[in-house]
């Protein structure tokens, strides 16, 4: 690749920053966050609609936070931990990854621990995100794999005004759906 056609594919991309939104920060993972990774990404409610490695000791928490921090200094994920100001423990996680090769278009994924669910903290958490990919980052669309049975995740999608994508199907997981939200110029 020569440099003219590296520099215009990292052109929208950008060093990881703190967002913070009126209850929330949303901050880079530590190594100290493991415990919380281990349970979020193990927890058998958390991912009771989610295929993914699970985190249930404390090296494949740090393999996993440590694969997350190299991604972020390649820019090929910005990855949140999720904190109420207040209380300033990690409560979830909100990501955007899965860049496609031009960087017009990311993946968004989340989890939260079940007791902060219904609280409105997903809803503000994603707002802050589309915001930042589609300002910050130039995307001109996000997209979400959801499994159809998560009525919780189809509505907050919903609700940020995500449409739903019939004939597109995820070949990694045939229960998912695919959603997008494309950015209003």
């Amino acid at each position: 690749m020569q440099a003219s056609e590296l520099q215009a594919k990292n052109m929208s991309k950008e060093a990881f920053v703190e967002l913070h939104t009126e209850r929330l920060s949303l901050k880079r993972l530590q190594n100290s966050d493991w415990r919380e990774i281990s349970y979020l990404r193990s927890d058998p409610i958390i991912n009771q609609y989610v295929k993914r490695p699970n985190a249930n000791t404390k090296k494949k928490a740090i393999d996993f936070i440590r694969k997350v921090d190299t991604g972020i200094k390649n820019q090929d994920i910005y990855y949140w931990k999720i904190v109420k100001k207040k209380e300033n423990e990690m409560i979830g996680s909100i990501c955007l990854w899965n860049f496609s090769e031009d960087n017009r278009t990311a993946e968004v994924g989340y989890d939260l621990k079940p007791e902060n669910h219904k609280m409105g903290i997903m809803d503000e958490s994603l707002k802050s995100i589309i915001q930042f990919g589609f300002r910050r980052l130039m995307l001109k669309s996000i997209e979400a794999y959801t499994h159809r049975d998560n009525e919780s995740s189809t509505n907050l999608l919903e609700r940020n005004g995500f449409k739903r994508v019939r004939d597109r199907i995820d070949e990694n997981n045939v229960n998912n759906v695919i959603y997008v939200l494309e950015k209003v110029i």
